[in-house]
């Protein structure tokens, strides 16, 4: 992505000289595009991504906020956050030999992050066989890949017609924006246009106002601003707002989309904003953000939500009591699996066996959870955006799912 930005000038001049100086610095001459993301100083010294970074990007048609998520196993949990952000993805895949092999294995991040991304309601999805200067622009070898990357996809539930493999080289900058002269038996479209071809989603607009937080920063002179992203509704200067659950309630001053004031935020901006009288205690990560007249509901311990999900993996069975961390929008808390109603038939959606006593991988089930302190969640078929979750444990993502029904418990 970093070449990428580059490549088309999103990223000045004098910002890639800077990054390019500062990769030698780090004695990492190769990584200099990666930085254009990575700004903690642990990612430049380990040179991996951990947190979340957003870029505004341009194509010919298309206006884009690139979400750089991490890939690495030990920050899936970023890149949840990131994806429950996400409209459509561009999934790297590394062409070398042996390493696309181990990312679709049974416990691979390409198969991990595919399945993320499909419950996070990703639709859209552009394949990037990268490393093709390393498999020497081999269009066997890259067949091989979209081969293996392809049937994962399809099990998982994308629709292979929709998707386009694109062969890439970020370091040598091959078929990011332009045509690469090396790859003369691939025709298809460059990374930047098949980006440019992703179909903008319909905005929900006329639902209620969700905005989970993804952060909040103490801003010297400005106070206290938390960012997220609009998933339904719209967001306007001078709102009246409730943030949940933490119950405050207070007044949009301003918001700001990459540094610049607008009026207005719908669905699909991610945003800062300042409010009258807000302190840090007020909105963390993982809260929401709502109009008091339809305040977003808050799921209580004294509560429950019933799920139907999916086991992609777990070292033994899934027994009531179990409780792991459930990660919803940007929220991730500990929920306990208090009921197991029913096991289903993972293909027809057909009842298997009534109140099982434990869910092995690859079992479909419902079941019913109560997180240990308050969390915002809503009815997938009411706010599908609000209403998916993952469950995470042992630094693995168990299983995936949507709430189908809440009792809030309050």
């Amino acid at each position: 992505m970093g070449a990428m930005l580059i490549e088309t000038g999103a990223v000045t001049d004098r910002e890639a000289r800077e990054l390019d100086k500062l990769a030698k610095e780090y004695d990492r001459d190769s990584w200099s595009y990666a930085f254009v993301f990575d700004r903690l100083k642990e990612e430049r010294q380990r040179g991996i991504t951990i947190d979340l970074a957003f870029r505004k990007f341009e194509t010919k048609t298309k206006y884009f906020t690139i979400i750089d998520a991490p890939g690495h196993a030990d920050f899936v949990k970023n890149m949840i956050t990131g994806a429950s952000q996400a409209d459509a993805a561009i999934l790297v895949v590394s062409g070398k030999k042996g390493e696309m092999e181990v990312g679709i294995a049974a416990n691979g991040q390409t198969r991990e992050h595919a399945y993320l991304a499909q419950t996070l309601g990703v639709k859209q999805l552009v394949v990037a066989i990268n490393k093709a200067d390393v498999y020497e622009y081999s269009e066997a070898r890259f067949n091989e890949c979209k081969e293996a990357v392809g049937d994962l996809l399809k099990n998982i539930g994308f629709k292979l017609k929709d998707v386009p493999f694109v062969p890439t080289s970020g370091m040598q900058m091959e078929n990011l924006s332009k045509k690469s002269d090396k790859m003369p038996w691939y025709n298809g479209p460059t990374l930047i246009e098949a980006i440019d071809q992703f179909v903008l989603p319909e905005k929900p607009t006329g639902k209620p106002l969700r905005l989970p937080i993804q952060d909040c920063y103490k801003i010297k002179g400005t106070g206290v601003v938390p960012v997220g992203r609009v998933e339904t509704g719209i967001l306007k200067k001078g709102d009246k707002i409730i943030i949940m659950p933490t119950g405050f309630q207070g007044e949009i001053r301003s918001i700001e989309m990459h540094h610049e004031e607008i009026p207005q935020a719908i669905p699909g901006d991610n945003v800062g904003f300042s409010i009258r009288g807000i302190t840090l205690a007020d909105a963390s990560r993982g809260d929401c953000l709502g109009h008091p007249s339809d305040p977003p509901t808050v799921v209580t311990p004294k509560g429950k939500w019933t799920g139907q999900i999916i086991v992609i993996w777990h070292p033994t069975a899934i027994a009531q009591g179990y409780t792991p961390v459930i990660h919803a929008h940007t929220a991730q808390v500990a929920a306990k699996f208090t009921s197991l109603v029913k096991k289903l038939d993972q293909k027809t959606g057909a009842v298997i066996e009534d109140s099982p006593k434990f869910l092995k991988k690859n079992e479909a089930a419902i079941v019913e959870l109560s997180p240990i302190k308050k969390m915002c969640l809503e009815k997938y078929e009411v706010i599908p955006e609000m209403g998916r979750f993952a469950v995470r444990d042992m630094g693995r993502t168990v299983c995936v799912g949507i709430v189908k029904d809440i009792v809030t418990g309050a």
